[in-house]
């Protein structure tokens, strides 16, 4: 099962797009109407390709079929789903195309809420951003705060964070 699901880029079918209000898990519910099949068909970085599927995604979930383009598009959007369905590769995804690599600089701000999340949100970033060069960092409690703004001021691309 977690090798089908990591080759449908998560999804377990209980995908929602909602853009404000509650959703019953099983709906999707959005006002975007371009829904994109393949990772191939969404014009991304070749570099990112690499990443995505040297990941192990053969073929995007429902939510990331549905959320990745308005998210690259710069769109607000609210993704609500079930737990393993793509969510936090979906949102990386979006930020790695937008990432300009040769600014040493943050240009994307991921807040946690858990120290453990914003840990496995870093991994992800990494792993997906492995064929590019993108530096990314996760400033959570228990950890030198020294080193923290060592790594913060050489620039990092991608900043994960949580409170506390």
């Amino acid at each position: 099962m977690a090798e089908e699901s990591r080759r449908e880029g998560g999804g377990d079918g209980q995908d929602g797009l909602d853009y404000g209000g509650r959703m019953d898990p099983g709906l999707i519910e959005s006002n975007w109407d371009e829904v994109v099949e393949k990772f191939d068909d969404m014009n991304l970085k070749e570099e990112l390709l690499r990443g995505i599927y040297a990941y192990g995604f053969e073929k995007p979930s429902a939510i990331q079929q549905r959320a990745i383009i308005p998210c690259i598009k710069g769109h607000d959007v609210i993704a609500q789903a079930q737990s393993g369905t793509g969510k936090t590769a979906t949102f990386a995804i979006s930020i790695l195309q937008t990432i300009d690599e040769k600014k040493q600089s943050c240009q994307a701000l991921i807040l946690a809420p858990t120290r453990e999340l914003a840990q496995q949100i870093q991994k992800v970033v990494i792993a997906l951003g492995d064929y590019q060069d993108i530096l990314c960092h996760a400033c959570i409690g228990g950890t030198n705060v020294r080193s923290d703004i060592a790594k913060l001021e050489q620039g990092q691309h991608v900043v994960v964070g949580t409170p506390g």
